[in-house]
């Protein structure tokens, strides 16, 4: 293995079971969806959202620019409040997902420790979204 290269196999050993704490559906207030995932998540309530710069909108238009956006794959479930998704629920002491069975593949894939503070010193901080590939805005990490 190169050095630069991370051991998926250690990588996996520092995650956790979901302890229902709920700190991952609060913290992270967007994240990104799939374009089949929208229609039910609008109709269930969820908040739906692209996102379009001010730059675009004065250059394109808006309804170019967000078209634009949504090609791209730009749509994001937002979480406007720190109260977390809308379908976070607190049940008997513990936070369960009333969509589990039918929420984002974003959701799916998320690993607890990326929430919990316990070793993100590791990884530079105390955003390792990084870990899924994804920037802080749940963009593709650049190469540089």
């Amino acid at each position: 293995m190169k050095r630069d290269q991370i051991d998926e196999d250690a990588l996996k050993t520092i995650f956790h079971e979901c302890r229902q704490c709920g700190t991952c559906c609060k913290q992270y207030r967007k994240i990104v969806v799939q374009p089949d995932e929208v229609g039910f998540l609008e109709k269930m309530g969820g908040h739906v959202g692209v996102n379009v710069s001010m730059k675009a909108i004065r250059e394109k238009g808006l309804q170019a620019a967000t078209a634009k956006a949504k090609d791209a794959g730009k749509v994001y479930m937002i979480h406007p409040d720190d109260k977390g998704c809308v379908f976070l629920e607190h049940r008997n002491g513990k936070y369960c997902c009333k969509i589990y069975h039918y929420r984002p593949n974003t959701c799916r894939g998320f690993r607890c420790n990326l929430a919990d503070d316990s070793f993100l010193h590791l990884f530079g901080g105390e955003n390792a979204i990084h870990l899924l590939g994804q920037d802080s805005y749940g963009l593709p990490v650049k190469d540089e």
